[in-house]
């Protein structure tokens, strides 16, 4: 059996792109977070707009934390890497929470154009910039007060400083494709890239400089689109991932890239990092017995077996009544064998091998180079 995703320690650089002629400072204060399920620590559940129960979170935090996986999402691995600790979600304000080194936005279900009736989740990506805005105003309302919250709260120059990631997207692209053609979802791109580019320059307004965007993944690949989308054979590629749905997402991320490079000689003093999520995940499918999988579509938790063990009528955890039946959605005795933790995530083994890829510069436009300031000890 090849070895396992955890005993690769790569030794990486990470990048925030500064102008050669600026003061800098390589030390991030503060990440502040935009996105949907892939990086969502807790936003849905806070909201109260859905529940996770185990074994959501068993393979690190031992309980379900607000998070669609097993354990650590790629933005945990990061911030680990960059010695900063974990979002908080920004609804998740019980008890002592510290936004000391930023929040989190991102929201299961969200997209970037405004939540149609259907949508899972109500908190789009101008809703986000909006409680973003939000945030920051009461921030700095309360540290003008006095001392007393600063431990809990971002000093003032971290919103400028800090940096804005963001990973949104998936859920356009893959709730479309339930009512429209594949015509019409590659016309309907623009438009989700006019909204997107509407809420950076909002962000950039309120003094934002430094963009960390991934793009999206192979979306044709995950257990819920191949059990809906790939019943006939004919429309899936060599891996069994649906070829449309795969295809939708590589016209997305080559406009989603030009409009990085556009908005980086467009906004002054701003520096745009583009990581290449999609590469790192379909080589990862493409190989994934080399990296220590053993199921690269396959579900862990889930139900109804091989071949995709996936049934959209019961949720991972949940229990349901099926034909007169009782039937529970159970998980895997070892996740860590599995690429897709739930149908729709990846699990945090797969989460692990996507973030040391990530942090060895390779797939990010500007690329990690020799000439990067410090030196980042993974500790995964």
């Amino acid at each position: 059996m090849a070895p396992k995703p955890y005993i690769f320690l790569i030794i990486a650089l990470l990048f925030i792109f500064l102008p050669l002629t600026a003061s800098i400072h390589f030390k991030l204060p503060a990440i502040f977070n935009f996105g949907d399920s892939n990086s969502d620590t807790g936003e849905l559940v806070a909201a109260g707009v859905y529940s996770l129960e185990p074994p959501y979170g068993r393979s690190y935090f031992t309980k379900p934390s607000g998070r669609y996986c097993d354990g650590r999402l790629i933005i945990d691995f990061l911030l680990e890497a960059m010695d900063l600790p974990f979002l908080n979600a920004y609804l998740d304000s019980i008890g002592r929470t510290s936004f000391r080194k930023g929040c989190n936005f991102a929201a299961a279900g969200s997209t970037i154009e405004p939540p149609t009736a259907r949508a899972v989740s109500p908190f789009s990506f101008r809703v986000q910039v909006a409680q973003f805005i939000r945030f920051k105003l009461q921030v700095l309302r309360l540290i003008a007060k006095g001392k007393k919250l600063h431990k809990y709260l971002p000093d003032e120059d971290y919103f400028q400083n800090g940096l804005y990631m963001f990973d949104i997207g998936q859920n356009d692209l893959a709730g479309a494709f339930y009512s429209k053609t594949f015509d019409q979802i590659l016309a309907l791109i623009p438009l989700i890239l006019t909204e997107f580019e509407t809420g950076i320059k909002t962000l950039y307004d309120q003094g934002a400089r430094n963009f960390w965007v991934h793009n999206t993944g192979p979306l044709g690949c995950l257990a819920q689109n191949v059990a809906k989308f790939g019943t006939d054979p004919l429309s899936l590629d060599e891996l069994g991932c649906v070829s449309k749905h795969n295809q939708a997402a590589k016209v997305f991320n080559l406009q989603l890239h030009t409009l990085c490079k556009k908005l980086q000689g467009q906004y002054a003093g701003s520096n745009f990092t583009y990581v290449d999520i999609y590469t790192i995940k379909w080589n990862l499918i493409a190989n994934y017995s080399k990296f220590g999988f053993e199921q690269p579509i396959m579900v862990c938790c889930g139900y109804g077996g091989p071949p995709l063990n996936y049934d959209s009528r019961i949720s991972c955890g949940k229990t349901e009544v099926l034909n007169g039946t009782t039937m529970t959605a159970k998980a895997c005795s070892d996740s860590s064998e599995y690429v897709n933790w739930d149908g729709i995530h990846y699990s945090e083994a797969a989460n692990q091998y996507v973030s040391s890829q990530i942090l060895t510069g390779k797939y990010s436009d500007p690329p990690f180079s020799d000439k990067m300031p410090f030196l980042l000890g993974l500790k995964f």
